[in-house]
């Protein structure tokens, strides 16, 4: 199986938001965030495994995120504003092709994002992504949505086909 083989040569480790991970770069650089944050890193770079049966639950980041599709089966991406105001937006990442597959696409700070690997058949096993934060990423900036909180609420009413990546 190839997602062994990138999970073991890549040194991944399970991720709190699912799939696997490690952190591939963190900037020596510090820059100061306009929100009022601390200083962090200028920017952060990890490889992100998802296993066929596996997902990337709905979390956000207070920084810019960019996905980029490295090998695998291509990647649903959802994202929605900090407020779910508006229907999430469903992006695949992959090899580009006639139907709007692109290779990477980036998520603004605050927004709801999710994700997990198309699979088409018994043999598409993973997807395997970079992604990369500026300001740099730092846990304290991330947080996941809360299955008793109004925003799983409102997901499950108006979206229930994405309720099962909370």
């Amino acid at each position: 199986m190839r997602a062994q083989e990138l999970i073991d040569t890549l040194n991944l480790q399970p991720h709190p938001e699912g799939g696997w991970f490690r952190e591939v770069f963190r900037s020596t650089a510090q820059v100061m965030p306009a929100d009022g944050r601390p200083a962090r890193q200028a920017l952060t770079t990890i490889y992100f495994l998802l296993e066929a049966h596996q997902h990337s639950r709905w979390h956000r980041v207070a920084s810019d995120e960019v996905w980029i599709h490295l090998e695998g089966v291509p990647l649903a991406l959802w994202t929605s504003d900090g407020a779910l105001r508006t229907p999430p937006v469903h992006l695949r990442l992959g090899p580009v092709d006639v139907h709007g597959t692109r290779p990477q696409h980036t998520v603004p700070a605050g927004q709801w994002q999710a994700a997990r690997p198309i699979v088409s058949q018994a043999t598409d096993d993973y997807t395997l992504v970079s992604c990369t934060v500026g300001p740099g990423f730092d846990f304290s900036d991330f947080s996941f949505m809360q299955p008793d909180g109004d925003e799983a609420a409102l997901l499950r009413h108006h979206w229930p086909e994405l309720a099962a990546l909370i």
